[in-house]
C-alpha cells in the first residue's frame, strides 16, 4: 500500500497561509479560528515554533511529523533536518534556509513567486529573535 502524501504548506489556499503568519505574529484570535475551523495542524505548528510541548506532540500523534521536524529544524535541530532531507521535504528545508537567510533560499522563492513564503520566513524569524531577546531579559534579572 502506497503511503499517503503528507500535505505540504504550499498544498493550502493563500488565505489560510496569511492566518498562519497573522498567528505566528501573536494574534490569538486568528490562532483561534485556526484551531476551530478545519485547521488544527496549522494551530499545532505556529504554537510548536513558539516553543510548546503539547502542540509538538499533537503534531507527531496525527501524522504532521513533518511540521514538528519544521519547527525543530527551525532551531537548529541536527536531527530534525536530517530526517526532513530523508523522508524528502525539499519545501520545508528550503523554508528553513530562508529563515535563516540563506539568500539561495530567498532568491528560489522569489523568482517561483512564492511571496507568502519569504513573509511568513521573516515572521518566523522575528518571532524567534524576539523568543531569544525575552529569554535574555528575563536572566538579566537580579534578585
Amino acid at each position: 500500500m502506497a503511503e499517503k502524501r503528507r500535505k505540504e504548506l504550499y498544498d493550502y489556499p493563500v488565505k489560510i497561509l496569511l492566518a498562519v503568519i497573522e498567528a505566528i505574529g501573536g494574534n490569538v484570535k486568528i490562532h483561534r479560528w485556526l484551531t476551530k475551523g478545519g485547521y488544527p495542524e496549522l494551530a499545532a505548528l505556529v504554537s510548536t515554533l513558539q516553543t510548546d510541548e503539547e502542540a509538538f506532540n499533537w503534531l507527531m500523534q496525527h501524522g504532521y511529523n513533518h511540521y514538528a521536524a519544521f519547527c525543530n529544524a527551525i532551531d537548529d535541530d541536527p536531527k530534525a533536518i536530517e530526517w526532513l532531507v530523508k523522508h524528502k521535504f525539499q519545501f520545508l528545508i528550503l523554508l528553513v534556509d530562508a529563515v535563516e537567510g540563506k539568500e539561495n533560499a530567498i532568491d528560489w522563492l522569489t523568482k517561483n513567486k512564492f511571496h507568502i513564503f519569504l513573509i511568513m520566513s521573516k515572521k518566523i524569524l522575528k518571532m524567534k529573535q524576539d523568543q531569544l531577546v525575552s529569554y535574555a531579559d528575563y536572566h538579566k534579572i537580579h534578585f
